[in-house]
């Protein structure tokens, strides 16, 4: 299968993703990096470039997600589907810490999710993260 996107799709799914990761939410304007097209349920699994399987992920994000379709909720210990940015509401499945900087769990997906994409122990995002809450940038409320 073709990893190509073509322009025409990348620029409805730009917009349709807010311009921000769909795991942490990270917005274009503040990421230094391009945010990437990412298959929600990988080439590899035999889906399609359809639109509907497309989102926007962040490089960080889209190196840990590499082709995981399913983890471990460490709370329940079950096999958990990961969070689908297109089909489900962020604010469902996670929230910030009180200090703006950590993503957590909420539901088995969002548990399962923060742990197999490391939305909370990624250093570099870490680090990154505290900048933005310094600056007033965040965390997103939407």
């Amino acid at each position: 299968m073709s990893r190509y996107i073509p322009v025409e799709v990348e620029r409805r799914v730009r917009p349709t993703a807010r311009n921000r990761c769909g795991y942490c939410l990270s917005p274009q304007h503040l990421v230094m990096a391009r945010l990437e097209i990412e298959h929600i349920v990988p080439l590899s699994k035999g889906v399609s470039n359809d639109e509907s399987n497309l989102w926007l992920a962040c490089p960080i994000c889209n190196r840990h997600k590499s082709d995981k379709t399913t983890a471990i909720d460490p709370e329940t210990g079950k096999t958990v589907t990961l969070f689908n940015p297109r089909t489900q509401i962020w604010f469902e499945h996670f929230q910030w810490t009180d200090d703006g900087i950590r993503i957590v769990g909420k539901t088995p997906t969002g548990r399962a999710t923060v742990a197999a994409i490391h939305l909370s122990d990624d250093l570099d995002a870490l680090e990154v993260r505290s900048y933005w809450v310094l600056a007033g940038w965040h965390p997103p409320e939407d």
